[in-house]
């Protein structure tokens, strides 16, 4: 009796120790098995992303058509006429660099909080549109910059506002997303910008110099360039505050390892500026004091 008792206590031990090293294993064999999914996931993930690199710098000897992003409320960089037609400066940058090319230029008005979602997934091949540099270093392949600009205060010429310390407790617009605003939320602004009485996100300065003209704001952090030909195209009636918010520089905004395609670009832009189109072109929207490439 106790040899059959001391038989089943062993038969017991055995399948215990059995099922032991069974869940072991299978646990062991889970575990490799996820972090070889977890390798294998990372690497495409790579993979995938170099993939898109390299389809969008594209082979440019295949390559026919130039599409640029650019904002279509933006003057005079880019913006559509009495005509229904887009213009501007950076426009007929691009369309001289592509007939010198031998490319059809095609032109990409897109909402600019998408800009970077529209260049990513190869729907546009630039973003160039008084697109500003500073700050945006290692986000894109850039080209040189080509225009120098500052961000101003435009202010009603009766308003008595003098002075940057006169928006102490103001109104003030600004577009979304632009160099303007992203000045005023760098940290070395965050006095002045807490002067205000009110910081307003507009979509688009047209609707920034409504709010100025009907009084819903008092001033408007913006483009030089901008400035300029809001001011000019209104007629009298508003001034640039003479210290500037900010000194920045444009240039082309090319997705991120497409050296390729800015190079090629890039060489057009130097041989502008040496035969003098640059300059023309520029003399053009009235931002001849803005060049800055060749310089």
């Amino acid at each position: 009796m106790k040899k059959i008792i001391a038989l089943l206590c062993a038969a017991t031990l055995v399948s215990v120790t059995l099922i032991g090293c069974g869940s072991k294993e299978a646990e062991s064999t889970a575990t490799a098995t996820t972090e070889e999914a977890v390798t294998e996931e990372t690497t495409t993930e790579a993979a995938t992303t170099e993939a898109t690199a390299t389809e969008a710098a594209g082979t440019l000897a295949d390559k026919t058509t130039f599409t640029v992003g650019f904002d279509a409320n933006f003057p005079p960089y880019g913006y559509m006429d009495e005509d229904g037609e887009y213009v501007g400066f950076d426009l007929d940058l691009a369309q001289e660099v592509c007939d010198r090319i031998g490319w059809e230029l095609v032109k990409q008005p897109i909402d600019w909080d998408s800009k970077d979602m529209e260049l990513s997934s190869g729907s546009i091949d630039c973003i160039w549109n008084g697109f500003t540099y500073n700050g945006r270093e290692d986000e894109y392949t850039w080209s040189d910059p080509y225009i120098d600009n500052s961000q101003v205060f435009v202010v009603a010429e009766d308003s008595g506002i003098a002075s940057i310390a006169d928006l102490s407790g103001k109104i003030v617009d600004v577009q979304a997303d632009s160099a303007a605003l992203t000045a005023l939320e760098d940290e070395e602004n965050a006095d002045l910008a807490g002067s205000f009485g009110e910081l307003i996100q507009v979509p688009e300065y047209n609707t920034a110099f409504m709010n100025l003209e009907a009084g819903a704001a008092d001033a408007v952090a913006m483009d030089i360039g901008v400035a300029n030909y809001q001011i000019a195209s209104r007629g009298e009636g508003y001034v640039i505050l003479d210290e500037p918010l900010t000194t920045e520089v444009y240039a082309i905004g090319f997705l991120l390892g497409n050296e390729e395609l800015r190079d090629a670009v890039q060489e057009q832009l130097n041989a502008m500026a040496e035969d003098g189109t640059f300059a023309k072109i520029a003399e053009k929207w009235d931002l001849t004091d803005c060049i800055k490439i060749g310089k």
